[in-house]
């Protein structure tokens, strides 16, 4: 299991931060909800818990959401995995400055994988040793990483407008902005947001590349919605706490109207109009917003190709084994592929080995 602690340097005040925070996921979860897809709220309720945080008794609001996901992900992994898959859950437990995020996927991966987010909100530059009090034996295993929003060396091209830009936005309201580089040494408010994030996925052979991919993706995630709940502040800024609750409610109502009604919204994966030897070519579409889960899994989604070609080779070439021959590995025993598949497995990267039949007709897998 890989531990990070990301620090996310912002100019706000703490109490200023919940509110906006809460406004961005409200809009981004309605930017990614439609056509069958996106974000449903289960439960949002009030929950008082001494297990949340072992030692404390919290008090807060509990919400309890799933994200589906297929349409989200690219061709190959839609062929490869079951639409159980695709499907993930969150629990959230909002007990703000502290609040813990758990991400699962009950139907396919189930205790092997998930995604632990626990943050911590304070009124300092990101210079807290331990704001999350992690036991000796995790902090060993930390690793920090320090993100300030003024930084675009994480962010995509599309990622940077001038609506979201922290250096070219001035607020109307509050006075704040642009920032310059080195904001946080002599402007005021700064505070931090203090984020340990322990993914863990559990797959032979694959466990530390997927468990450092995933991390891979919040570098940007925490940039670029962190740029986001800074760059709206005039739009939030005025609303109360009890104007955020009252929005959050319209929100989860309208997501249950909106999730199956019209198009899919927000990033997909779509099939060019050009079509490959092998299959389609992906066109994915950003929305300009998005909350952290759904985030993390768009932005996963964008790099994936680039990212995770060696976990693919791996995947594919084992289902390819297992379902053309019903075993677990191959040798030169095994029957030779057709043309197809070869190409196929040449496209991804594979090599096979050159097959020994003892004389046999050639004949492909799908045959045996």
């Amino acid at each position: 299991m890989l531990i990070k602690e990301y620090r996310v340097i912002c100019p706000l005040e703490v109490d200023e931060y919940q509110r906006g925070q809460l406004y961005a996921v409200a809009e981004a979860s309605k930017a990614e909800t439609g056509g069958g897809e996106g974000v449903e709220v289960l439960k949002q309720e009030p929950f008082t818990s001494d297990e949340v945080k072992p030692g404390e008794t919290l008090s807060g609001t509990y919400t309890h959401k799933i994200y589906r996901l297929k349409n989200k992900m690219p061709w190959i992994v839609k062929k490869m995995f079951p639409d159980s898959a695709m499907v993930l859950e969150e629990e959230c437990w909002n007990a703000y400055p502290y609040i813990k995020t758990v991400v699962t996927n009950p139907g396919y991966m189930k205790k092997d994988f998930y995604v632990i987010i626990e943050s911590m909100h304070l009124a300092d530059s990101g210079d807290t040793l331990n704001a999350l009090e992690l036991p000796k034996k995790l902090l060993k295993q930390r690793e920090v990483v320090h993100l300030d929003i003024w930084e675009d060396c994480y962010l995509k091209k599309q990622d940077i407008t001038p609506e979201t830009d922290p250096r070219r936005f001035r607020s109307s309201k509050t006075g704040r902005g642009p920032l310059k580089e080195g904001w946080y040494n002599d402007s005021e408010p700064v505070m931090c947001c203090y984020k340990v994030i322990q993914a863990h996925f559990k797959w032979m052979g694959l466990q530390n590349r997927v468990e450092k991919l995933i991390h891979k993706q919040y570098p940007r995630l925490f940039v670029k919605f962190n740029r986001e709940v800074f760059c709206w502040i005039d739009k939030w800024y005025v609303m109360s706490m009890e104007d955020i609750e009252k929005y959050e409610e319209e929100t989860a109502a309208q997501l249950k109207k909106q999730l199956n009604r019209g198009q899919i919204r927000g990033m997909v994966a779509t099939e060019d109009n050009e079509k490959s030897k092998y299959g389609p070519n992906l066109c994915f579409l950003e929305s300009p917003a998005s909350s952290d889960q759904m985030e993390t899994s768009a932005n996963a989604l964008d790099d994936f190709r680039n990212d995770s070609t060696k976990i693919l080779q791996e995947l594919a070439f084992i289902l390819n084994v297992k379902e053309h021959l019903g075993a677990d590995e191959m040798t030169s025993q095994e029957q030779r592929a057709t043309e197809f598949e070869m190409e196929y497995l040449k496209l991804i990267g594979i090599v096979t080995p050159e097959a020994d039949n003892y004389g046999q007709p050639k004949r492909g897998l799908a045959e045996g």
